[in-house]
């Protein structure tokens, strides 16, 4: 492991949701849970929703691993994706991407500021998502959240686009307080993995306002997983249904479905800018 140095870095950000991103591929940067949760600190360090560190990979452009500001790691990010897949494209001048994640294999297309990324098949099975007990129908859970708000209804749906994800379908978004019923929701039981919750308003044919909890991260301004995952199950319940426009506090993200179910995520990505992590944050 080399000694420890200044580490270049980017900021960039999807619609507001903002990532320190590493570019490891040919170092050996002395990073675990401990620097993460420095660097990803608004206060003391650079701060961001998630940091992401990028290596090298045989079967794709480059690796690409999440980790939340606690320096837990995780499988998918979508605003990530698109960050990373157009900072892939510019490098190889070409306008496709290819991303290794935990989640698989992650495609980009980059078309001026907007990227779209194939996000995979989404996991509807209990177990894959994962939920704490069996259940047939994951579109509709039932789940007495009473205690917690009794204005949310008494189900949600439930899918996986590599993390898990709980939507509540409600009449009114904003009539919750996410700070209150997202981290409660979040460390629920029936999600062994924590879950990301989501708060989604339908607002016209095929548009959703939504307002997303992720876990370990709180509350952000988008979440590109989660926009998938509210546009998922919307079509599951028969509520939407082709090009579905999802509003979070960030902005707009545009969620479609090929043929074989796979499904396509369309949005702006920015880099902010870029800088060296000073070695005494790292050692502090």
């Amino acid at each position: 492991m080399r000694p420890l140095s200044g580490i270049p870095f980017r900021k960039m950000h999807g619609l507001g949701n903002d990532f320190v991103v590493i570019d490891a591929r040919g170092h050996d940067y002395p990073l675990g849970a401990k620097e993460f949760a420095r660097i990803a600190d608004r206060r003391f360090g650079i701060g961001c929703d998630q940091l992401i560190l990028l290596g090298t990979a045989d079967d794709a452009d480059a690796t690409m691993r999440i980790f939340n500001p606690d320096g837990g790691e995780v499988g998918a990010c979508g605003n990530a994706t698109r960050c990373i897949g157009a900072l892939l494209a510019h490098e190889k001048g070409k306008p496709r991407a290819s991303i290794r994640t935990r989640a698989g294999i992650l495609r980009a297309e980059v078309t001026g500021s907007i990227v779209a990324v194939d996000m995979g098949q989404p996991g509807l099975d209990w177990r894959e998502i994962p939920l704490a007990g069996s259940t047939a129908d994951t579109a509709r859970v039932p789940l007495d959240v009473s205690a917690i708000d009794p204005k949310l209804p008494g189900w949600f749906s439930a899918v996986s686009m590599g993390n898990p994800h709980a939507i509540f379908f409600v009449e009114n978004a904003m009539a919750h307080d996410l700070d209150v019923v997202g981290p409660r929701l979040e460390m629920h039981p029936i999600f062994p993995e924590k879950a990301n919750i989501s708060l989604a308003q339908q607002q016209g044919p095929n548009h959703f306002r939504v307002r997303v909890w992720e876990r370990a991260a709180g509350a952000t301004l988008a979440c590109g997983t989660a926009a998938c995952a509210v546009a998922v199950a919307a079509a599951r319940l028969g509520i939407a249904e082709g090009d579905i426009r999802i509003s979070l506090p960030g902005g707009d993200l545009v969620i479609s479905r090929t043929p074989e179910g796979r499904v396509i995520m369309r949005g702006p990505f920015a880099t902010s800018f870029s800088g060296v992590i000073d070695p005494s944050l790292l050692a502090a």
